[in-house]
């Protein structure tokens, strides 16, 4: 047997091709010089590659692949990717465009290869959540010790590897913006091998992932937005392609976009965004960072209207920018958040342009940027970074490096007068100071950044000095750092330390680091404090309540978390999932049909009730709230009647009313038809309740929820009068 080979032995080839290539006028000459190139590599027997460890873990498929067995007479394209990062994230596209050509009964098997960068990124359930969060639908092995990557001497992320219907080399493709060569090598190879007779039309067993998870109200959301003189909440459901406003309580004010992946401006109904994860609002203006779009959109709230300020609708390279906001390529915003620069208060945007690590403004009016000229209203523009993935400080804005800034939140209050930047690849925050452009480190990282580490990821850069260390400035460590939150009041920042599942707090007076929530294992448990909770990769987080609450973007969980820092307590954000079907503005006058109740829901079955037709049953509904919390003014906590199953027991409709008083017992009759209907099952009543309420202090607020079931014995006579069941709970 031919002893396996790595990419070493195939560059020396292929660059003579990728030389001609580049000097090839048109598309027949390219396509004949990789015909060539092939018959040349039919030759030889010394390209055969390893096969995959026996016992690893996979993905969207019914059981391990295998070289020898299903991947023989394909042809492979090997995905060598980490999930954290913007340019393995960037070439999905691409790779789904060669799905949609070529199928597997063509011969193509795409395989993603998942070697991890960061510890958090080998454990399966991450790895599981990412496949669907960038909806990939190929099989996908988690490879967590990197051990294929190893054997094939693999550089860099993202790294494609073309292998042939024998298992044998053909190419391999280094980065990002390779989609003209990936498709010109895919489409040869499959002619080349299909005209030998090499190509097998039989099918590899699939069983995507995705399939077998129930749905949710919220799906990967990525960031949150607090607009406290109007008390309500903006959230990017990521998963869900779309952003909901919402009240205090919970309440879902609008929906726009959702549930598919679109591009399209226009009223709230038709509006449609791809995977949005930076937000702002303000009044009634929401600014969204269409991530998967290149987009920056806005949200004309009082118009009803959807447009983009910049952004051309695909990724853009121009790390300078200067042109008009629609007119601008951008690269996989992150993070958005208001600023101030040379001009009115709030007169424009700075994104966290991950795909090109670093920081640009949008000016929504006229302003100028430090050491710069006038920019007019709608210019697009880099401020800092050099376009460079690194960790660099500098002086010189233009001259420092980020590694694919995620969150930002800006302080411009003195004495610290500066935006600060979760930068995630390099696992740090960093200062941005707005007078100058100078970019400092806070917390994370290493002394000397640029110092090489000896690994085989990693030749120029440190982007290795991460981990779980609660510390001061660089002794301190982070993991991939996706969101930063400035609570003025307290002068702290706050940081969603993503791959550790914790929020963390920095004083940057001390540039102390502390951890103020969080195990520090993906989990979904709430209390009973803040570092018994867990978080899974949480994204983003924003300051609520004066600086006295966290609202935080619990990503991989699908939930929107409350963190009172005053009492130690974490509790789910209420949603109702019936508030959030429509994307023009939702009543608070109560549901017009039940809503599903939260898992978390109370559910107390009564004993039996012996009645008659005719009869009324008076439902007396006693309800206690947890110590120290009242209910929410003006919320709508309610009640539901219903009879699932015998709807004629209360006349086909459901019965509702509102729970505004808690201090005597609810008295809900319910009057019984005289003529009786038969039926198969025994008939009940259910009674369900939704009960907002707050601390009395101020701070969090919550939403409890229980059902009472009233199973009914019901004779044959009619009879007048009333019979009284109490149903009590104590939340």
């Amino acid at each position: 047997m031919a002893s396996k080979c790595n990419l070493s032995a195939l560059f020396p080839i292929q660059s003579q091709l990728d030389d001609a290539l580049d000097n090839a006028t048109n598309q027949q000459e390219k396509e004949n010089l990789v015909y060539q190139y092939l018959k040349k590599l039919d030759d030889k027997d010394d390209l055969r590659i390893p096969d995959f460890d026996e016992g690893l873990e996979w993905l969207n498929t019914e059981g391990p692949l295998s070289f020898t067995r299903e991947l023989a007479g394909k042809v492979v394209v090997l995905d060598f990717f980490t999930y954290c990062c913007i340019n393995c994230i960037h070439i999905l596209p691409d790779l789904h465009q060669l799905e949609k050509k070529h199928s597997v009964k063509d011969g193509l098997v795409i395989v993603g290869v998942h070697s991890a960068k960061f510890p958090n990124e080998k454990v399966l359930q991450n790895v599981q959540s990412a496949v669907l969060r960038y909806n990939i639908t190929h099989p996908v092995v988690n490879d967590g010790d990197a051990r294929l990557w190893h054997e094939l001497e693999v550089a860099c992320w993202p790294t494609l590897v073309l292998i042939g219907p024998r298992g044998n080399l053909l190419f391999s493709l280094v980065g990002e913006g390779h989609r003209e060569r990936l498709a010109l090598f895919t489409n040869t190879s499959l002619r080349h091998y299909r005209d030998q007779v090499l190509l097998s039309d039989h099918l590899v067993g699939t069983k995507l992932y995705r399939d077998s998870l129930p749905p949710s109200l919220l799906s990967f959301p990525g960031k949150v937005a607090v607009d406290s003189s109007r008390k309500r909440l903006a959230i990017a459901d990521t998963g869900h392609h779309r952003v909901l406003v919402v009240s205090s309580i919970g309440l879902v004010l609008y929906s726009i976009g959702g549930p598919e992946s679109g591009r399209k401006d226009g009223n709230l109904d038709e509006a449609t965004f791809c995977s949005p994860q930076g937000i702002v609002i303000k009044g009634d203006t929401v600014f969204v960072a269409d991530t998967e779009n290149h987009l920056i959109r806005k949200i004309d709230l009082l118009e009803g209207q959807v447009s983009t300020l910049a952004g051309v609708g695909f990724q853009g390279t121009d790390m300078e920018g200067g042109a008009m906001g629609p007119q601008q390529p951008i690269s996989s915003p992150w993070d958005l958040a208001l600023g101030t620069a040379g001009g009115e208060e709030d007169n424009m945007l700075w994104v966290a342009m991950a795909g090109t690590h670093q920081i640009w403004a949008l000016f929504l009016e006229n302003g100028k940027l430090p050491k710069r000229s006038e920019f007019k209203a709608g210019t697009c523009v880099r401020f800092a970074g050099s376009g460079n993935e690194e960790n660099r400080n500098n002086a010189y804005p233009q001259k420092a490096g980020f590694a694919q800034p995620s969150g930002l939140a800006p302080a411009p209050e003195e004495p610290w007068g500066c935006l600060y930047v979760a930068d995630s690849e390099s696992s740090t925050v960093r200062s941005l100071a707005l007078k100058d452009g100078a970019v400092k480190l806070l917390v994370g990282g290493e002394r000397d950044p640029l110092q090489r580490v000896g690994s085989l990821f990693n030749k120029s850069k440190n982007l290795f000095a991460f981990g779980d260390v609660d510390g001061k400035g660089v002794d301190a460590k982070l993991q991939h750092p996706l969101g930063v939150a400035w609570a003025p009041d307290q002068g702290l920042l706050y940081v969603a330390d993503s791959y550790n599942h914790k929020i963390k707090v920095v004083d940057p007076k001390t540039r102390q680091c502390l951890v103020v929530a969080g195990t520090g294992e993906a989990g979904d448990v709430l209390g009973p404090g803040l570092t018994e909770s867990s978080f899974n990769e949480p994204g983003g987080l924003c300051v609520g309540e004066g600086g006295r609450v966290l609202y935080v973007a619990d990503t991989n969980n699908h939930h929107l978390k409350v963190l009172d820092l005053d009492t130690k307590t974490v509790s789910l954000f209420p949603i109702s999932l019936e508030d959030a079907v429509d994307s023009a503005p939702t009543k608070s006058s109560g549901p017009c049909k039940v809503p599903k109740l939260p898992k978390s829901a109370s559910r107390v079955k009564m004993p039996p009730l012996a009645v008659s037709p005719g009869q009324t049953v008076n439902l007396e509904l006693v309800l206690s709230l947890p110590e120290g919390t009242k209910l929410t003014e003006d919320a709508p906590s309610f009640w539901t009647l219903s009879a699932e199953g015998n709807e004629w027991l209360v006349g086909n409709q459901v019965v509702t009313g509102d729970i505004q008083n808690l201090s005597q017992p609810l008295s809900i009759p319910a009057i019984l038809p005289t003529v009786l209907k038969a039926t198969e099952s025994s008939p009940s009543l259910t009674l369900s309740v939704w009960v907002y309420c707050c601390l009395a202090g101020g701070g969090a607020c919550m939403m409890k929820a229980a059902s009472f079931t009233q199973p009914l014995q019901i004779g044959s006579t009619p009879r007048n009068g009333s019979v009284t069941v109490t149903l009590a709970h104590a939340f």
